[in-house]
C-alpha cells in the first residue's frame, strides 16, 4: 500500500463507498433498544474492511454525538471475504454490506421526544493498487414512540442480520505444535458446512496468508494452518465461516488438538464419488418410469429394426448419452446458480412453474400421438433410425421428462450435491445423466445385447402403440398438476393448447399418408400458438390447505412439529409435490392405506404434510437441512428422540405400520 498516494486522493472528497445510516424504527420505545445499520455500497473494484483487516488495512472507527442517556453498543460486522494482494491477506467486503450497532434508549422519556443521532465514521477503502482513508458524518433523528417496525424495513434488517456470525455456544480448543496451528470446533455432524475458514478477530493466532484445511470428524471440525509468528498464550476469538456468508463467533481455549486425519478436499472428493455412485444408480432406475421407459424402449428397438452397423450403433449411443448428460448438467448448473443467488430451490425446481408444466404437457402429448401412429417425425424421429441428431434429441427429451421422478439413491445423492463444491456437484448431476443413459449406452456398445433384442416384425408397431398409453397417462397427470398450480382456468388453457397441437399434428399425419409435399406445415402454426398459450398460464394465489386423505393429518410447519414433539407424541412428517410421481405412488400405495391409518391411530402418531408444489422457501430450507435436494422426503420422529429417522424414498404400508411399534 503506497501511503504517499493517500493525501491528495482523500482531499478530493470522493466517496468510494456510499453509506446510509438506517434505523430499524424511527420511533423506538423508551427503555428499548433500536438497531442502526451502516448500509454500505463500495464502488466496483473497491473494497472496505472487516473488524480485523488482516495483513493490511484499518478497522472502522466511530465517534458518536447523541443525547444524554443514549448509548451505542459495539459495531457488528457480517462475515467477510478474503482478498490476497501482493501476498498479503485482506479480510474485506467487495459487495454491498451492512454493519449493525444497537442504541440503548433510556427509560422514562416522554413519547414525541426527539433524539438526534450523529456519527463520524472513519474507514479505509482500497483497490488492488491504491488505498484512500475516507470520513463521513452521518445523521438520523429518532422520535420516542411505540417501537413499530414496518414490514419492508423488518425484512431488510432480517437479511442483514442473517449475514452476521452467530454465537457458537460451545468452547473450541486450539494448539500450536509441530509448526501447525490446529483448531478443534464442536459442530454437529448434521449441520451444513462447506468452504470452512477461520477469521481471527485479532493477531497472534494464525498466519493470515497461509492456506487452511478443515476436516469434519463426527461432531467436530478440525482446522489446520500455519501459526502466527508471535503467538498468543490465552484464549483466541474469531469467526468460523461455513459457506454462503454464514459464520459462527467462537472462543478457543488453549489445549490439546489431535492432528487431522485428512484434509477437507479429501472429504469432498470422497463425498462426491459416493454421491456420484448414488446418482448413477438413481438415474438407472429412472428408466423404468412410465414417461422414460417408452422413449428408451423404442429407441433401443430402433437399433435392431434398422440393422445398425457397429460404428453407427455406438455413435447413436454416445449421442443419446450426450443429450441426457448435457440436460442434467444444464438443470444442475441452473439449480446451483439460483441457490448461489439466494433462492431456496431443489431438484425439479422448474416444475414449480405452471408454464414449464404447460410446455411439458405439449411435449408429452406430442410424443404420445407420435407413438400412437397419428403422425411421423422426419428428423429427429423418436423410435427409429434417425442418426446422431435424433439420438441426441431423444436423450435430451428423456432427461427433461424424467425430472418429476425420484427414487432410491437419488435423494441423498442430489442432497449431497448441494453441499459439495460446484465442480463436484456438477459431477453428481453428470452421474445422474449417465445413469439414465446407461441402458442405451450398453445396447450400443455391446453387440451381444443387441442380438438379444427381439427380431423386427409387425409386433413392433403394436408395441409402439401400447407404449403410447403410459405417455398419455403422463400427459393426464401433467394436466392435473397444471390444474393444481394454475386452477381450472390454467388447466383449461393447457388442455386447449394440447388439443390445438394435436389438431395440427393430426392434419400433418393425414398429409403424410397422402404423400403431400411439405406435409408438416399445418403443425407449425398450431404448435406455435399452443406454446404461446401454454406460456401465458400463471399460478393461482395459494389456497387454504386442503384436507388430506390420511385421517388427522395437518399441514407441516416447524412450529407445529416442535409443539407435537414437546407433547411427547411420535410424528410422521412427509413432504410431497403434485408434480412428483414417486410421491403420489407412495401416497396411494403406502401412506393413505388402512394399515398405515390404523397403526398411526393406535400409536397416537401425529402426521404432518409439507406440500412443496409451489416451491415454498420455508419448506425448501427444511428439506435441505435434511440433506435432500427435493421431494419426496419422509421423516419419522420416535417419541422422545432427538433426531428424526430418514425413511427410504420408496415406501410400503407394512414399513409404515411397523413404525409405531418401535416408537
Amino acid at each position: 500500500m503506497v501511503l504517499a498516494l493517500l493525501a491528495p486522493v482523500a482531499s478530493a472528497q470522493t466517496r468510494h463507498v456510499a453509506i446510509d445510516l438506517v434505523p430499524e424504527t424511527a420511533r423506538p420505545a423508551a427503555g428499548s433498544t433500536v438497531t442502526l445499520a451502516f448500509d454500505s455500497r463500495p464502488e466496483p473494484e473497491w473494497h472496505g474492511y472487516w473488524q480485523n483487516p488482516g495483513d493490511a488495512g484499518v478497522e472502522t472507527q466511530l465517534k458518536w454525538t447523541m443525547p444524554e442517556g443514549v448509548s451505542a453498543g459495539a459495531l457488528r460486522y457480517p462475515v467477510p471475504e478474503r482478498l490476497i494482494v501482493g501476498g498479503l491477506m485482506n479480510y474485506v467486503y467487495e459487495a454491498p454490506f451492512a454493519q449493525l450497532v444497537d442504541l440503548k434508549i433510556p427509560a422514562g422519556l416522554t413519547p414525541g421526544t426527539r433524539l438526534p443521532i450523529a456519527v463520524k465514521i472513519d474507514y479505509l477503502v482500497c483497490t488492488t493498487e491504491i488505498c484512500v482513508p475516507e470520513t463521513q458524518t452521518l445523521s438520523t433523528e429518532l422520535t420516542v414512540g411505540d417501537g413499530t417496525v414496518d414490514g419492508p424495513t423488518r425484512a431488510r434488517f432480517d437479511t442483514w442480520r442473517q449475514k452476521l456470525p452467530r454465537p457458537l455456544g460451545s468452547t473450541a480448543t486450539w494448539q500450536a505444535a509441530d509448526g501447525q496451528f490446529r483448531l478443534a470446533v464442536p459442530f454437529p455432524a448434521s449441520a451444513d458446512a462447506k468452504e470452512i475458514y477461520f477469521y481471527p478477530l485479532a493477531g497472534g493466532a494464525v498466519d493470515y496468508a497461509a492456506a487452511q484445511t478443515a476436516v469434519r470428524d463426527g461432531d467436530r471440525i478440525t482446522l489446520t494452518t500455519k501459526p502466527a509468528t508471535s503467538l498468543a498464550s490465552g484464549p483466541i476469538e474469531g469467526v468460523l465461516a461455513v459457506g454462503e456468508g454464514r459464520g459462527f463467533l467462537l472462543t478457543a481455549a488453549p489445549g490439546t488438538v489431535a492432528a487431522a486425519a485428512a484434509p477437507q478436499e479429501s472429504f469432498a472428493v470422497g463425498g462426491a464419488l459416493l454421491a456420484f455412485a448414488g446418482a448413477l444408480l438413481g438415474g438407472l432406475l429412472l428408466n423404468v418410469m412410465p414417461c422414460v421407459f417408452p422413449i428408451l424402449s423404442l429407441k433401443a428397438l430402433g437399433l435392431a429394426r434398422s440393422g445398425e452397423t457397429e460404428g453407427a450403433a455406438r455413435r447413436e449411443a454416445l449421442a443419446y448419452t450426450a443429450g441426457v448428460v448435457l440436460v442434467c448438467l444444464a438443470l444442475g448448473g441452473l439449480l446451483l446458480g439460483l441457490r448461489a443467488g439466494g433462492a431456496t430451490v431443489g431438484w425439479a425446481f422448474q416444475l414449480q412453474d405452471p408454464r414449464v408444466i404447460g410446455v411439458l404437457l405439449l411435449l408429452v402429448t406430442g410424443i404420445a400421438l407420435n407413438l400412437a401412429g397419428l403422425f411421423e417425425l422426419p428428423t429427429p424421429r423418436f423410435a427409429s433410425h434417425s442418426g446422431t441428431g435424433g439420438a441426441f434429441a431423444t436423450g435430451a427429451l428423456a432427461a427433461f421428462v424424467a425430472t418429476p421422478c425420484t427414487g432410491p439413491f437419488m435423494g441423498a445423492a442430489l442432497g449431497a450435491a448441494l453441499v459439495l463444491p460446484p465442480a463436484a456437484a456438477l459431477l453428481v448431476f453428470a452421474g445422474l445423466g449417465l445413469g439414465i443413459a446407461l441402458p442405451f449406452l450398453a445396447i450400443g456398445f455391446v453387440p451381444a445385447l443387441r442380438r438379444r433384442l427381439p427380431k423386427p416384425g409387425p409386433w413392433m408397431a403394436r408395441l409402439r402403440r401400447i407404449l403410447s398409453v403410459p405417455m398419455f397417462l403422463t400427459a393426464l397427470a401433467l394436466a392435473w398438476v397444471l390444474g393444481r398450480q394454475a386452477g381450472v382456468d390454467g388447466m383449461t388453457i393447457g388442455l386447449a393448447a394440447s388439443l390445438l397441437a394435436a389438431f395440427g399434428l393430426w392434419w400433418t399425419g393425414r398429409r403424410q399418408q397422402s404423400g403431400s409435399e411439405r406435409a408438416w406445415w399445418p403443425a407449425v402454426p398450431a404448435l406455435a400458438l399452443a406454446v404461446a398459450a401454454a406460456v401465458v398460464v400463471r399460478p393461482q394465489a395459494p389456497a387454504a390447505a386442503e384436507a388430506v386423505a390420511l385421517t388427522g393429518a395437518e399441514p407441516f410447519s416447524e412450529q407445529r412439529l416442535a409443539a407435537l414433539r414437546a407433547e411427547g407424541r411420535p410424528v410422521f412428517a412427509y413432504f410431497t409435490a403434485d408434480w412428483c410421481l414417486t410421491c403420489k405412488v407412495n401416497e396411494k400405495a403406502a401412506i393413505e392405506t388402512d394399515a398405515a391409518r390404523q397403526a398411526f391411530t393406535g400409536g397416537n402418531v401425529a402426521v404432518l404434510v409439507g406440500d412443496w408444489t409451489d416451491g415454498d422457501p420455508a419448506l425448501g430450507r427444511f428439506i435441505e437441512a435434511h440433506n435432500r435436494a427435493g421431494v419426496p422426503l419422509y421423516l419419522w420422529y420416535p417419541k422422545g428422540a432427538d433426531r428424526p429417522r430418514v425413511l427410504p424414498q420408496l415406501l410400503t404400508s407394512g414399513m409404515l405400520a411397523a413404525l409405531p411399534e418401535g416408537a
